[in-house]
């Protein structure tokens, strides 16, 4: 049986893939709705100069703004209808999830399956709702103020109504993509969210690039640093894909069993636990905890004097916090971390692992079943947590570091991104391929039935 998968694995092909017609309608609707995503990014707020705003975020590229602006796809800089996004989802996710682990009514609709996840993924976007509306008027009230001080005036027509037309507008577009994203997952290809995120920051790549070259032209940036960044970026991704199909097997023994020869034969299989088994969640969480107090303290700061203790209090946090900064780096290394235990306690429980391999049977060599190999378990996940939470504060913190020493404005290429996009694009691939074993899987037993019928 194996050397058949394997026989199978191996002659997967363009010619199999133009047959997989299934398979090419997800990919195409896939493609199709990214798109959508990509034409949205390029239609403005009502009420908003788009001329005037890019000359104003021009002023103040380096900032804090220049993450988000990468992760929504350069439509933060054009103030687009999706600003804001996914991070607002990401948030409340990571609110309505640590809730569910503290609160004994939450935790119940968690273990209530099917119908407890709709419960709670409506509570989540519940969250989504209230915290696109709070960043939306802050953003909103940061436009009005925006450019000021140089007479230029982002928004055609200030006032309330244009604050009120805005946050609809960004509340509207947020759950829009959310609900591409689940047209994404369920009738394309990948998880839809993340695809979204990634499309986002592909988008940027060809002006990073770009200016990357360019400045190495112009003498601005040397020409050791570019290739010392392309030496880098080259060795993380070799070491984000060999990171992210790292395991620990642990070997798992069952009971002998009769065969069909009468010959008592014990069964053995491996349980794989991944090095990383948080994924890239842990990066995206503590970057939006971090985006989202920081955006509507920069975006509020516009319309705050600086000689108030509230104006100076702002700019004071916007300088400490600022992409680069060792605060910044500090904060952003601890969420990682944390994030990294915390996301692996939920996907992963080993008591209920225990308890599967106890009901049918199976047991860790040398360890008791039931809470002795729930025990063992913990103790190896928490010790493979610890190598996984390093690995992925290494990878995310050294670009950053790299980026804040040299002063490129290469967001793209930060440890974040690059994550992002390598574990997007192999899940995303091995989902394709998994279709095409699938699709000729089923033609074998095609030719199988129509072979047994002949005779």
């Amino acid at each position: 049986m194996a050397s058949r998968s394997d026989n199978i694995a191996s002659s997967l092909s363009l010619a199999n893939f133009s047959k997989a017609t299934e398979l090419k309608k997800r990919i195409w609707f896939t493609i199709g709705a990214l798109i959508v995503f990509r034409f949205l990014s390029f239609v403005p707020l009502p009420g908003v100069n788009p001329l005037i705003l890019e000359s104003l975020y021009d002023q103040t590229r380096g900032g804090i703004l220049d993450i988000f602006n990468t992760f929504s796809g350069g439509s933060l800089e054009r103030m687009s209808l999706i600003a804001l996004g996914v991070m607002p989802y990401i948030t409340s996710s990571i609110v309505v999830q640590l809730a569910a682990s503290l609160h004994p009514s939450l935790m119940a609709l968690k273990k209530d399956g099917e119908a407890g996840r709709k419960k709670l993924n409506q509570y989540t976007r519940y969250g989504t709702v209230f915290l696109c509306a709070i960043q939306g008027w802050f953003i909103a009230s940061g436009l009005e103020a925006y450019g000021a001080q140089s007479g230029l005036h982002a928004v055609v027509n200030p006032g309330y109504m244009f604050r009120v037309g805005a946050v609809i507008s960004l509340v509207g577009g947020t759950m829009f993509l959310l609900w591409l994203g689940e047209q994404i997952t369920s009738r394309g290809i990948g998880n839809g969210v993340s695809l979204i995120i990634m499309a986002g920051i592909v988008a940027q790549m060809p002006s990073f690039v770009s200016n990357l070259f360019e400045g190495g032209r112009s003498g601005s940036v040397s020409s050791f640093a570019i290739i010392g960044l392309i030496v880098l970026i080259v060795g993380l991704i070799l070491f984000i894909c060999f990171m992210e199909r790292a395991q620990r097997r642990l070997l798992i023994q069952y009971p002998k069993r009769a065969s069909q020869r009468g010959m008592m034969q014990a069964d053995r299989s491996h349980l794989p636990l991944k090095i990383n088994t948080a994924g890239v969640i842990p990066p995206i969480f503590a970057s939006s905890l971090l985006l989202l107090p920081l955006t509507i303290s920069q975006f509020a700061g516009n319309s705050l004097s600086t000689d108030s203790a509230a104006g100076g209090f702002v700019v004071a946090l916007n300088q400490y916090l600022a992409h680069g900064k060792p605060l910044y780096m500090a904060l952003y290394a601890s969420g990682i971390i944390f994030f990294c235990f915390f996301y692996t306690a939920i996907v992963f429980n080993p008591e209920d692992t225990a308890d599967n391999l106890k009901k049918n049977g199976g047991f860790i060599p040398g360890i008791r079943p039931g809470k002795n190999t729930a025990t063992y378990l913990d103790f190896v996940l928490t010790r493979i947590t610890v190598i996984g939470a390093a690995y992925l504060t290494l990878v995310c913190v050294l670009p950053e570091y790299f980026i804040a020493q040299t002063g490129l404005p290469l967001l793209f290429l930060g440890g974040t991104s690059l994550l992002i996009v390598v574990n997007v694009t192999v899940d995303t691939i091995t989902q394709i391929q998994s279709h095409l074993l699938a699709h000729q899987y089923g033609d074998l037993i095609k030719k199988a039935k129509l072979k047994g019928r002949q005779r």
